[in-house]
């Protein structure tokens, strides 16, 4: 008896549905970022209350790189099985449920009463970004069929990631500007007595469940991949197998991208979102504030104690007090918001970057091209221009976020084509949650659990000098890695041109 032929070609995507598949993934590129980059913003004033200590004590900087690093293993160990869910259930279904997991988590985040309240729903917030991502990737890769389309499809929303970093920061600024005016400006959160029920922390880890609500009701509009449906249809998708990622014909493909994830993601765990999270209170305008905090007090005090009780002077000079009480806290925030500001902008550019050099130049080409500067970029940073002139160190920090950011969109585009269509979601996932969630990320408590402590000086120097070395390190092996990439096997492949009769997935070369 003859197997079901499938159609000749499967039913073209109308444009009206192009924009609509287009929207939903830039939408949730933007919100993948804005997600994971709420707690380089909010993290440090989020430990510091929960556990009631300074921001720049050493529980914070401890809690910052264990929570970094938990919430990233997590994510990898639970987004690994998601990809294969992925290869399982379908790309569309996976992406709608792991939306709503990473929309609904930050919202208990922000009524969190304790330490370990927020790591857990931090680390439900992680699993369904690094689940949505791969969805995503996937499902774009194969709904646009030919190559030039899929390039430009998959490298222009990419870029909306890092339009969700800088979104999150200017939230997080906006907030503290606010409260900064009107301390109870903002409805007071339902918390118990003793917690900060108007800590900008706690604002802007509500604003995470924007996305959800929007990217739901778009997707009743979109369709499945048609490649991975056809072949379930039929019954000839073949079931994914981890096992199957390092059969002879893959084993270089598999262990090139997971070491090239891991590069990435440590560059940008161990040093990048320590920036804001840790390094920022050891700021030269910080510095600065500390020595101009005691005065302003002293002066504020003398007007408090000369103006007469209740009248409209005192009133002011109390006001003035307050405010120069909250005078080097308040530069600490200022300080994280621009530094997470330069470094998300540097990431955007990255991204059209690689956006616009991937269909001039060839893929290894392209990922040197990020990696070599890196490799001296990152050490003079962290390690020399930390202490300088604040401008010069933030246009150092833009080039750092330009080539590390621009290295997850060359990989998020670039894993698709290399893994058959039954393994796309299990191999892409493979690569960035066993790579870069759960190895590339033990950077972060490398650097504020060990390595940092090797060096001297307070906690934000010592981190910065751990940040110089992790960096360096890892752009110089990811350099030896690129060395090895597998040449890409879907460039006009089953996906556009579908076979006349049922076929197991083609075999993949090294």
């Amino acid at each position: 008896m003859s197997s079901p032929v499938p159609p000749d070609s499967p039913k073209p995507l109308s444009s009206v549905v192009r924009v609509l598949i287009l929207t939903i993934a830039a939408i949730g590129f933007l919100f993948d970022t804005y997600e994971l980059l709420m707690f380089p913003v909010t993290g440090g004033q989020a430990i510091g209350e929960l556990l009631k200590v300074a921001p720049n004590s050493d529980e914070v900087r401890l809690w910052s790189g264990r929570m970094l690093w938990i919430a990233a293993l997590a994510g990898g160990v639970f987004g690994l099985l998601g990809s294969w869910l992925i290869d399982v259930l379908g790309r569309k279904t996976v992406m709608v449920a792991s939306i709503l997991l990473y929309s609904i988590s930050p919202v208990a985040a922000a009524l969190s009463t304790s330490l370990e309240m927020l790591i857990v729903f931090r680390c439900t917030t992680f699993i369904g970004v690094c689940v949505e991502a791969v969805a995503a990737v996937t499902w774009l890769a194969e709904l646009f069929k030919e190559k030039r389309s899929r390039e430009l499809a998959i490298g222009w929303t990419l870029a909306f990631a890092s339009v969700g970093g800088i979104l999150v920061t200017e939230v997080f600024n906006g907030i503290i500007e606010h409260l900064k005016h009107n301390p109870t400006g903002l409805p007071a959160l339902p918390v118990p007595e003793g917690s900060n029920a108007h800590a900008a922390w706690r604002y802007t880890l509500l604003t995470g469940l924007v996305p959800g609500a929007i990217i739901l009701v778009l997707m009743f509009f979109v369709p499945e991949s048609q490649v991975w449906a056809e072949r379930k249809r039929a019954g000839t998708l073949k079931r994914p197998s981890m096992l199957e990622l390092f059969a002879p014909q893959l084993r270089r493909t598999t262990i090139v991208t997971t070491l090239l994830s891991a590069c990435s993601y440590a560059a940008a765990f161990g040093a990048l979102q320590l920036g804001p999270l840790v390094m920022a209170p050891g700021l030269q305008a910080v510095e600065q504030a500390k020595a101009e905090a005691p005065e302003m007090v002293k002066a504020a005090t003398a007007k408090v104690k000369a103006s007469a009780e209740g009248s409209d002077e005192r009133k002011q000079a109390e006001a003035e007090l307050a405010k120069a009480k909250l005078h080097v806290p308040q530069t600490i925030q200022k300080m994280k918001g621009e530094m997470q500001r330069w470094q998300e902008i540097g990431g955007l550019l990255g991204r059209i970057l690689v956006a616009v050099l991937l269909i001039f130049v060839s893929s290894r080409t392209l990922l040197i091209l990020l990696l070599v500067p890196g490799i001296i970029l990152f050490p003079l940073t962290y390690g020399n221009l930390f202490y300088g002139e604040y401008a010069v160190f933030a246009l150092a920090v833009f080039g750092c976020g330009l080539l590390t950011v621009g290295q997850f969109s060359f990989i998020s585009e670039f894993l698709p084509k290399v893994f058959p269509v039954h393994l796309r979601g299990t191999g892409g996932g493979f690569a960035t949650n066993v790579g870069g969630r759960m190895i590339g990320t033990m950077a972060a408590t490398l650097n504020t659990e060990f390595l940092s402590g090797l060096f001297q000086g307070e906690n934000p120097a010592k981190v910065a000098t751990a940040a110089a070395t992790i960096g360096g390190v890892v752009f110089g092996i990811g350099l030896i890695a690129a060395l090895f990439l597998p040449k890409p096997q879907m460039e006009e492949d089953a996906t556009a041109h579908p076979p006349k009769a049922p076929v197991a997935d083609p075999p993949v070369e090294g």
